[in-house]
């Protein structure tokens, strides 16, 4: 059986989120003992119990709410007959669960130019795990983009098909123009119907003025289907609005908003 920690270790470095649930105390006749812990993975599969059961099924519940919002829980069971009549709980003792996650959110960007290299840096040095999509194999080395974890290079909407996305991807479509936005903005559109649950990334914007945004918006829904209700969760003009306008200040904008959407997810639900 895979080491959990060695799996932690493994997610960490490929950037896939995770949550970890740890019993941290007990109390009495307990099917779980102090310090069993269950791995759950951005994909649904988990490694490792909390004891089994009707408890485990909520833990593991949790830990995908806590995969998403990335807020820590803690979890209080009473394993008796009288709390949960319906699961026939017997054991008589009680166990604490402390859910967190251990994920390190990555910025996927769409596109190699002047302000993803600077947007890279900024997102990196804000905790961000970088990757950078292209279809010009001399605009994603490692001598521009230092910092990123993984390069890839292909069609713009094939890559847009097939790269990881999840609860704690985000991503920002910066290419050399409207055809190549709407190629990554297509793709991604296309899976995003028929996707699981963990295959949606956590933010999405595009740069470019409200201008582009009508324009390219209705050339996608008219050329490719794309649905109207999908792309008006794109953030475009991307970013806080902060009148930025040089490179520098608009990549601040972007992880700034970023940031504003990874550490408060309340505020963002009741988004419109």
């Amino acid at each position: 059986m895979t080491d959990i920690f060695e799996e932690i270790v493994r997610l960490r470095r490929d950037g896939t989120p995770a949550a970890l649930a740890t019993i941290i105390a007990t109390r009495g006749s307990t099917p779980g003992r102090e310090t069993m812990r269950l791995l759950v993975r951005a994909d649904g599969t988990f490694l490792g119990t909390v004891g089994g059961g009707c408890l485990e099924a909520e833990v593991y519940e949790t830990a995908k709410s806590v995969l998403r919002d990335e807020k820590a829980r803690t979890l209080h069971f009473r394993l008796t007959e009288f709390e949960s009549p319906e699961n026939g709980l017997l054991c008589g003792g009680e166990v604490t669960v402390f859910i967190e996650a251990l994920s390190t959110p990555t910025l996927l960007v769409f596109g190699g130019g002047h302000i993803s290299r600077i947007l890279a840096h900024v997102a990196h040095l804000a905790g961000f795990r970088v990757e950078i999509a292209e279809d010009r194999d001399d605009f994603a080395t490692n001598e521009r983009f230092p910092e990123a974890a993984r390069l890839h290079v292909g069609s713009m909407r094939e890559l847009a098909e097939s790269l990881p996305l999840g609860p704690t991807t985000y991503v920002v479509v910066v290419t050399r123009g409207h055809k190549g936005d709407g190629e990554v903005l297509t793709g991604l559109a296309t899976r995003a119907t028929s996707s699981a649950e963990f295959d949606h990334p956590r933010y999405l914007g595009m740069i470019g003025s409200k201008v582009k945004r009508v324009v390219l918006f209705k050339k996608l829904v008219q050329d490719h289907a794309v649905p109207e209700a999908w792309l008006a969760a794109v953030r475009s003009p991307v970013g806080l609005q902060i009148g930025a306008r040089s490179h520098e200040e608009i990549a601040i904008a972007i992880v700034a908003e970023m940031i504003q959407v990874r550490r408060n997810p309340s505020e963002e639900a009741e988004r419109p």
